[in-house]
């Protein structure tokens, strides 16, 4: 699904802060990425969105060499791709519910045959009494569960997310866990960065650790 060749990458005319990462994300699978802060691990969930272009090295998406592709050609996929953001990215003048159904919207989708299946996923995550509910009243846990909802509505082939259960309580955290489980169950691959070591223990899944601009492997 995903294949990185010798991909480096810099800002501007500074260092590499990602260098010489040759890694694959097969189908179906479950991985976490960690390492210190600073580590990396936004510039390379990034490059995984294609909302950034390697300096260097080859990025295969879905099959697709991304080099090769314009504007339009990597719209398409970034619409196979979910994403939860550190700051959520939650439209302020749409409700919690519109903000969830949009992607579904984007689609094309008739409001009629989705508006069961986002109530039902907005009271799983805790908000089923805030789905009219405007971004700005919202907790900060309850922005990021909005935009977990809203990445994961559409059954996305690959879901990336950036720290997805930093503003929850453990157990709630644990909770959104499980439905990334259910999610890669249903053959979507899952990469969550994440530096809480804890939480990682209670789940069985390859950890792709950043450190000085590299990664290392552990299955």
């Amino acid at each position: 699904m995903v294949r990185f060749e010798n991909v480096g990458l810099r800002y501007g005319m500074g260092q590499e802060v990602l260098r010489d990462l040759t890694f694959r994300i097969e189908p179906q699978s479950f991985q976490f990425l960690t390492g210190p802060s600073g580590a990396g691990k936004t510039s390379l969930l990034k490059l995984l969105f294609l909302s950034l272009r390697p300096t260097r090295g080859l990025i295969s998406i879905f099959g697709r060499d991304t080099s090769t592709l314009d504007g339009d050609g990597l719209s398409a996929l970034r619409r196979r791709i979910g994403i939860v953001f550190q700051d959520f990215r939650l439209l302020d003048h749409m409700t919690t519910y519109e903000n969830v159904s949009l992607p579904l919207r984007i689609m094309g989708r008739d409001e009629n045959t989705y508006r069961a299946e986002v109530v039902e996923l907005l009271q799983w995550v805790g908000l089923g009494h805030r789905m009219w509910a405007l971004p700005p009243v919202l907790s900060g846990g309850e922005k990021q569960r909005a935009a977990i909802a809203r990445a994961v509505i559409a059954r996305p082939h690959l879901l990336l997310a950036d720290e997805p259960t930093g503003n929850v309580d453990p157990s709630l955290g644990k909770r959104l866990l499980h439905l990334f489980q259910e999610l890669n169950r249903s053959g979507t691959s899952i990469v969550i960065a994440t530096h809480d070591i804890a939480l990682m223990d209670q789940f069985d899944a390859r950890r792709l650790v950043l450190h000085g601009g590299r990664l290392h492997l552990y299955d």
